[in-house]
């Protein structure tokens, strides 16, 4: 009757439960209620690391209540209203037993639920009180029962009002112990490792792989948290924790576990949460864009939150696909469809819009979210760097390998360790003859190089070069996918564009990686090569090296999104002068261009390839304009533009169509034809 709650629809400490409706049959609701508590019973196999005695007690009880409730569906056939409202308040209560118990055993939250241990213990507490409410108004007289049944029925109730469910003593001394901790590293004091394995051993932590689902857990939770300003002590408490679980990850654990991991290089490409994923589905209804806030209506769709909201502020009070009356307007968030799209992207390289509004991720600032957090990762960032100076060769894998995790979305700890001076000697593995030290120490650049001051760091250490020559020669073809989306972010500064397009090899191993057949090399090669554009300079550096006949080829074969508008974006840019209208142009890419604009998905692809084509129209001139004419389907696709499209594109499509308007007029009144543009700008078209 209610499906067993997840742990990825459901927020931790949070209980979504429904008393049963009205209309139910009593003996679906007791079937319902029996096969709840077997639920709840079957979690006995599964490891408490807080709250176990409170656990076992509630088991107990569970247990004697399944003996009574199948004792009722036994013997009677017929059962009275009065009970049929007590077995929905009993109903409710064990909801929420279930609820409270997956959050005890789910994997990832036991730092959480040890320091949350005194209200989980409350909450047991008020849920077994719940147990002996609802028995106690249960009209035994009323059911055909035997009197064995019966007296248990009152023994229940008389022990779930003795039992104290206090928080465990154990639990305690752990909390204790763990603050201790938090406050040495508020501090400056290196805790001690015996102390820090005696609450991890109290968890259950005990290796590389738990550890780091610790911290997921909480970086999700603080994230979450953080647009949230009336809980600031509760946010600071999660960061100091994760704080702490990433020191623990890094400094107790010397072995990493997890499987198809970066430390070994057997990295995954495709997860098996997305295996058979249709793209589409990810998607807007709307917008026809990756969504970043998917909601669920009434009607069971799901839309982006934006594109919906905009949907309804036009006065509709329908859903778009089906066109059905809404019976409600409100927005159920879908967790588990942004939680793959998230992954989705992460896995594809593509960048995750962030929606805009209050909800903001604390990993996005420059604060560490509380002083024991900071303090934990300065200390973090000493035993790091020492590893990497005087670490053995596997010690010195590990530790550009957590310097990769600790600052893959963090802007703090990519702060820390900037600061700190890891760059200097992360430059100095890139030479390793260790496929994976280099390939770990390439990726933890990329993510240093995302920070202001990390670009400048890389730049006067002479990392240049040094990234450069991983893209051309990294032991691994990752390495050398790392080594392209460095280039992108150090690109983002002007004196680093001119740099980066001086050196003889740069651009040529970008344009080089986009042959390979990989999408990530691939992509990370085009944006580089988009970033590179804009110095004026490189405009010629990159149509030297041939790299408009390899983009065409690419939009005439690839079936990614991604990469077609990638490829688009930097045909638009070179299309902007003439050199690069002249390389477009005799590679016969007109008729190419107008059926993209027919069929691309993305609005963002459209507005690149409207933006070409009035480049070429302008820089091509007659020629050009007297072909586009001839095309059937170029002006139906151009009004659509004016209406679908973005605001840029919208304006640039009515440029066109006013160029293509004047030559049909100019050409049908004349039999010579009057030029649209000065003559001087038209080139041949080959």
């Amino acid at each position: 009757m209610i499906q067993k709650s997840s742990g990825s629809g459901r927020r931790i400490l949070t209980c979504p439960a429904i008393h049963p409706c009205d209309s139910i049959s009593p003996s679906t609701l007791l079937n319902s209620l029996i096969d709840l508590g077997g639920d709840i019973c079957s979690y006995k196999s599964k490891v408490f690391s807080v709250n176990k005695r409170n656990a076992r007690e509630t088991f107990r009880q569970i247990a004697n209540i399944l003996l009574f409730l199948q004792e009722i569906r036994d013997t009677t056939s017929d059962l009275p209203h009065p009970v049929i409202l007590s077995l929905s308040e009993l109903h409710l209560t064990f909801q929420k037993i279930r609820c409270l118990l997956e959050d005890c055993t789910r994997d990832g939250t036991r730092a959480w639920m040890l320091v949350s241990s005194d209200w989980a213990a409350n909450q047991f507490r008020i849920v077994i009180r719940g147990l002996a409410t609802g028995l106690d108004v249960f009209p035994l007289s009323t059911v055909d029962m035997s009197n064995e049944a019966k007296d248990l029925v009152e023994l229940i109730i008389r022990q779930v009002r003795k039992a104290s469910f206090d928080p465990d003593p154990d639990d305690k001394k752990a909390v204790k112990d763990l603050m201790r901790i938090m406050n040495h590293f508020e501090e400056g004091i290196a805790p001690d490792p015996i102390e820090i394995r005696r609450i991890l051993d109290h968890l259950g932590i005990d290796k590389w792989s738990s550890c780091n689902k610790e911290v997921k857990f909480l970086d999700s939770e603080i994230g979450t948290e953080f647009s949230n300003e009336e809980n600031k002590t509760k946010l600071e408490l999660l960061c100091s924790l994760m704080g702490f679980m990433s020191y623990c990850r890094c400094v107790i654990f010397d072995t990493v576990d997890f499987e198809s991991q970066h430390l070994n290089g057997q990295c995954s490409n495709i997860s098996k949460d997305l295996k058979g994923i249709n793209v589409d589905d990810l998607k807007c209804p709307i917008s026809l864009e990756m969504m970043s806030d998917p909601v669920t209506l009434s009607s069971g769709h799901t839309y982006d939150r934006c594109s919906i909201l905009k949907w309804f502020r036009s006065g509709n009070a329908t859903c778009p696909k089906t066109g059905e009356k809404l019976t409600s307007t409100e927005l159920v968030p879908n967790l588990v469809l942004k939680g793959l799209i998230q992954q989705y992207c992460a896995e594809n390289g593509i960048p995750v819009v962030v929606s805009r509004g209050k909800n903001r991720d604390i990993s996005r600032t420059v604060m560490a979210g509380s002083s024991a957090g900071e303090g934990a990762m300065k200390m973090l960032a000493g035993f790091l760097i020492n590893k990497l100076v005087n670490g053995s060769g596997e010690e010195m894998n590990k530790a550009a390998f957590e310097i990769r995790v600790l600052t893959k979305t963090s802007i703090f700890n990519r702060s820390c360790l900037v600061e700190s001076g890891t760059i200097p000697h992360l430059l100095k593995l890139l030479l390793s003859e260790d496929s994976n030290t280099q390939e770990n120490s390439i990726a933890a650049l990329l993510n240093l190089s995302k920070h202001s001051k990390g670009k400048c760091v890389i730049v006067e250490n002479e990392g240049l070069d040094l990234i450069v020559h991983v893209l051309r020669k990294g032991l691994k073809i990752e390495a050398q996918q790392h080594a392209a989306a460095t280039l992108y972010y150090l690109a983002s500064v002007e004196e680093n564009r001119v740099l980066i397009g001086e050196n003889p090899e740069a651009i040529a191993g970008l344009v080089e990686l986009v042959k390979n057949e990989n999408h990530h090399c691939k992509r990370n090669a085009l944006v580089a090569i988009f970033g590179l554009l804009v110095h004026p300079e490189n405009h010629w550096r990159l149509l030297a090296s041939g790299v408009v006949p390899l983009l065409l080829n690419l939009l005439r074969d690839s079936e990614r999104e991604d990469l077609v508008t990638d490829s688009l974006a930097i045909l638009a840019t070179l299309a902007e002068k003439i050199d690069g209208t002249v390389a477009i142009l005799r590679r016969g890419a007109l008729q190419l261009l107008v059926g993209i604009l027919d069929t691309c998905t993305s609005r963002t692809g459209k507005e690149y390839c409207v933006s070409m084509l009035l480049a070429l129209c302008v820089n091509g001139g007659l020629d050009v304009v007297a072909r586009l004419v001839k095309i059937p389907s170029l002006m139906g696709s151009l009004y659509s533009q004016l209406s679908e499209g973005t605001s840029r594109a919208s304006k640039k499509a009515s440029a066109i169509i006013k160029i293509l308007h004047q030559f049909y007029e100019n050409n049908s009144s004349s039999a010579s034809v009057t030029p649209v543009l000065p003559r001087e700008q038209f080139v041949h078209v080959w």
